[in-house]
């Protein structure tokens, strides 16, 4: 993934499109409304959006809009939140309109960088046709990081700067990564702790899923550490797969001795998983409010490149060239190494994960809609709506699928009281629905239109981002 970073980081320096003009009053007149909250569907409603905010909320017979107001007849549609994607890494600020013209009006950026910040402040002030965006700080990794770029932290000290550093630097979490020292984590954990940092992100490998969980860490990404934690010999495995890392795979690659040594490890704790050990740290996370996001997209993705059904995908149109070369595995060092038996276990390890999901969600465990877009066939705004579709093939209701993009994402970020649902007084992120998404999750597809702190897109408008984002792909 990082290989192509430059590139596009060169090419967002671009003009980016110009925003959606803002009527002083917009009503959606006759709508079914999906606050977002876990009720029922309320139908043949009236919504004011005014100056950015929701501003009435009535039944559409008692409504009475002003002569200014721009009046959508939305008869038989139905209106959601607006979407989050809760785990991206995305460097193209000419593309940002992929999610806007998917619903996602929020995104959560998990390598952080000064262009998001800026970004995230002219999303803001209405200068750039964007989601939102809650941003990470850099990968914080041990000594030899698996990613060139990372800020290297070896010890107590350069953890506890590494957060002050952040923090100063403006940025929302810490990221923690897979060769993180054990000591060192605790220490990140602590200072983020004293400061009111949040830290989330992968579980390294020198610490357990629950000993994550109870040092503070917001999310997991990946269902990191969860098959070892739930394995009657999981310390056993985490310290051999500490091991077999030696660093640097994202470039280096993983040569075929360690590609066989993982993938023994992975068969052990498939075999070894027990229910109530996997139970017990399922009930840890949720008293814990240990936030899960699976980012089930990119885990089904990494388990089916070898399909040539899958990797057909007609969304590649949108994706600029460079990129569709980096999600050729036999361009990635992480993938180029694996074999047919590979690809099986992946497809197994992947079933299981979509078990341990239902069991988390049973459980009470927490849980966030992510996709890890920019690996290979997690498309940017698009796979927002796979991962609903897969939560819901996981055991989530189609609401809960909802709420993980909508309500969790403005729980998790503290930003309940303004976004998350459709409630008087919230900021306007909205997305209109040609069909019920309670009836099918599938229906978050059939955008009708899209409104973002008040400022609408109608379908032909979505329709032109779509179009000039493929132009955008295709250009050299």
């Amino acid at each position: 993934m990082r290989r192509i970073l430059l590139a596009v980081v060169v090419v967002c320096l671009c003009h980016p499109p110009r925003v959606a003009t803002q009527p002083a009053s917009l009503v959606f007149s006759h709508v079914n409304l999906i606050d977002g909250n876990g009720g029922p569907v309320q139908r043949d409603m009236s919504v004011v959006v005014s100056g950015g905010r929701i501003s009435a909320i009535r039944r559409a017979e008692k409504a009475s809009p002003s002569p200014t107001a721009q009046v959508i007849d939305a008869t038989g549609k139905y209106l959601i939140p607006g979407l989050w994607d809760m785990h991206v890494h995305w460097y193209d600020a000419r593309l940002l309109t992929l999610f806007v013209a998917n619903g996602v009006t929020g995104v959560r950026q998990m390598w952080g960088m000064p262009l998001h910040i800026g970004w995230r402040d002219r999303v803001a002030k209405g200068e750039l046709v964007g989601p939102r965006f809650a941003i990470a700080s850099a990968i914080v990794d041990g000594p030899n990081p698996v990613w060139r770029g990372s800020l290297v932290v070896a010890d107590e000290n350069s953890a506890r700067q590494a957060v002050q550093r952040f923090q100063r630097d403006g940025y929302d979490f810490v990221k923690v990564y897979n060769r993180l020292p054990r000591d060192a984590y605790f220490a990140l954990a602590n200072e983020a702790k004293l400061r009111g940092l949040p830290f989330a992100g992968h579980v390294p490998m020198a610490i357990s899923a629950a000993e994550a969980s109870d040092a503070g860490q917001r999310s997991i990404e990946h269902l990191d550490g969860i098959l070892f934690g739930a394995s009657a010999i999981g310390d056993e495995l985490r310290r051999k797969n500490a091991g077999v890392s030696t660093g640097g795979e994202a470039s280096l690659g993983i040569d075929p001795a360690r590609r066989a040594a993982r993938r023994e490890l992975r068969e052990k704790a498939l075999a070894t998983y027990e229910p109530p050990r996997a139970a017990a740290l399922f009930a840890r996370l949720a008293a814990n409010g240990t936030w899960q996001c699976p980012t089930l997209t990119v885990l089904r993705s990494i388990a089916s490149l070898d399909d040539p059904a899958f990797t057909s995908d007609p969304r590649l149109k949108y994706m600029p060239r460079q990129i569709r070369d980096s999600w050729n595995p036999a361009t990635d060092p992480r993938l180029a190494t694996k074999t047919p038996a590979d690809y099986v276990q992946d497809r197994r390890v992947y079933s299981k994960h979509l078990e341990v999901v239902g069991g988390m969600r049973r459980a009470g465990v927490k849980f966030l809609a992510g996709t890890d877009v920019l690996n290979p066939f997690a498309f940017p705004g698009f796979s927002l709506h796979d991962e609903l579709a897969l939560l819901v093939e996981a055991g989530f209701t189609p609401m809960e699928a909802l709420q993980a993009a909508t309500i969790n994402p403005a729980l998790y970020l503290g930003q309940s009281k303004s976004l998350g649902t459709i409630e008087t007084g919230k900021t306007a992120d909205l997305v209109l629905l040609d069909a019920n998404p309670l009836d099918d999750i599938a229906n978050t597809k059939r955008i009708a239109a899209v409104v973002m702190a008040g400022r609408q897109w109608e379908r032909a408008a979505l329709d032109a981002m779509l179009d000039q984002a493929e132009k955008t792909a295709a250009a050299k």
